[in-house]
């Protein structure tokens, strides 16, 4: 049988110049994209929250809806909140956020209200239970909610138990709580929302609370799960609740089970959900990836106030290497969009793009997506073909899209990459939107010192000098860092 090239006529002279014209154009095409280099983020700084390294991981970030200038980011562990009054131009440490009366406290997560209070929400506990299976031999543990009327300036001494479990046999360990502000026009303004994943010897639940008091009591936790999950923090539990109010103060959550994404609605307050359905099918959430000590894909979803469009992100490995993706919905989250990539790296080209999370604008419903990105062409590196072959290193990069996510522009946060091996990286990063200012947070592994060309090693002078043959080596830290993106103002300069 003739192969279509023979089967078929060659179009006339100039047909076939211009055919071949336009191929030059994708090709070329093609070969910027596979070598492209990300341009930086418009109006892009980056700050630290913390001036040495540290056991710091798992940030989050808020904007005053009622104050664009105030800015809160928080992270663990212990408790922290760095609070900006300058839309993020500066930053300032808090104090008092943590609990003094828990050895641990962190998997912090932050809101404020529509009158200016920011939360923080957290875990706190003594010690773990067995590794991963959290709910076998847990000592005391629960959830709390504390309060700053200054926007995160100034936290209130006494925190408010969501969830509080007394040491005793078979309790449960409660883990991974998600904030939730109702900051809407309707009858339920001014409600406070708190997911959470009970860990059980038998199973996972996902539960919720609510404070109809601006967080100073919160009902009793609900379980909102169709069934419950797998015992174990893995693949299969019931886990990485995330939550957004709509203008009419509807509730939609999302969380991950079963290899789904699982969605529910409350349109009372919280009182009463929706039958918990699975919406998007997912390859595993939970991932092994290099240098880290675990990751996943947990999803998030926003709204866009203007049309009540839904989003939802999360990342997975159904193309080999990990990419983020993004689903919608426009008729309240009865039918979702098939998944589409958020990162533009070439499909397949082995490069991972993890840990990301989701912001809408609400004031010009502009998607905007973090992730950590392994592709080899960060910015102004003109020497990264093939420098890391084996995904060992990441930026940070900021996806925005202003067409309803059909489709993404990627922006480099930050140009040198760096490594998280040898240290804890957490399960999350963070990010807010308003007014065209993005702003994220997120971890970073600092660079070691490094020895300069030509120095010869520094050798003990005498055997007092000598490193303790029994002393262990000091864990690498790490830091947290927020990226702020201007994008109204880069849209003023253009014109």
């Amino acid at each position: 049988m003739p192969s279509r090239s023979q089967a078929t006529r060659f179009p006339q002279h100039h047909q076939f110049a211009g055919l071949l014209s336009t191929l030059a154009i994708i090709f070329s095409l093609t070969a910027t994209l596979h070598g492209q280099e990300l341009p930086k983020a418009p109006g892009a700084e980056v700050f630290s929250l913390t001036p040495a390294p540290g056991f710091f991981t798992e940030p989050a970030v808020a904007v005053d809806p009622n104050n664009a200038q105030h800015v809160l980011a928080v992270f663990q562990d212990n408790v922290h909140a760095s609070y900006s009054q300058d839309a993020g131009r500066t930053w300032h440490a808090a104090e008092g956020a943590a609990p003094a009366n828990y050895r641990v406290s962190g998997d912090v997560s932050t809101a404020f209200d529509g009158r200016g209070h920011a939360f923080v929400c957290y875990i706190a506990f003594d010690k773990l239970g067995s590794f991963n299976y959290w709910g076998h031999n847990a000592s005391r543990n629960g959830v709390f909610v504390r309060r700053s009327l200054d926007g995160g300036k100034t936290w209130e001494a006494d925190h408010s138990p969501v969830s509080e479990l007394p040491t005793a046999p078979g309790i449960p360990f409660e883990d991974k709580p998600s904030i939730v502000s109702d900051t809407s026009n309707s009858r339920y303004s001014g409600n406070l929302y708190v997911g959470w994943t009970r860990w059980t010897l038998t199973d996972s639940e996902m539960m919720l609370a609510r404070s109809t008091d601006d967080g100073k009591t919160w009902s009793k936790p609900v379980e909102i799960d169709r069934h419950p999950g797998l015992p174990r923090d893995d693949n299969g539990a019931a886990e990485g609740f995330d939550g957004v109010v709509g203008p009419d103060g509807t509730l939609y959550a999302v969380w991950s089970q079963d290899d789904d994404i699982v969605f529910t609605t409350s349109r009372d307050g919280g009182q009463r959900f929706s039958r918990a359905r699975p919406i998007l099918h997912t390859a595993p959430i939970m991932f092994a990836i290099e240098t880290l000590d675990r990751a996943n894909g947990f999803p998030q979803i926003a709204i866009d106030p203007r049309n009540h469009r839904l989003y939802v992100t999360w990342s997975d490995y159904r193309n080999g290497d990990l990419d983020v993706f993004i689903s919608t919905s426009s008729d309240g989250g009865k039918k979702w969009s098939a998944p589409a990539r958020v990162n533009n790296d070439p499909v397949h080209n082995g490069a991972e793009q993890f840990f990301q999370w989701l912001a809408v604008d609400p004031t010009d419903g502009a998607v905007n997506v973090i992730f950590y990105d392994r592709r080899q062409n960060p910015l102004n590196n003109k020497d990264t073909q093939n420098k890391d072959p084996q995904n060992k290193s990441q930026i940070v990069v900021l996806a925005r899209s202003t067409d309803g996510a059909r489709s993404f522009q990627n922006y480099a946060w930050t140009s040198e990459p760096f490594e998280a091996g040898g240290v804890f990286f957490g399960d999350y990063s963070g990010i807010a939107a308003s007014d065209g200012r993005v702003y994220g947070v997120w971890t970073e592994k600092p660079a070691a010192p490094q020895q300069k060309a030509n120095e010869p090693d520094k050798k003990p002078e005498n055997k007092s000098e000598t490193k303790n043959e029994d002393e262990k080596p000091k864990r690498p830290g790490t830091v947290v860092k927020v990226g702020v993106a201007d994008f109204k103002t880069a849209v003023k300069s253009s014109e």
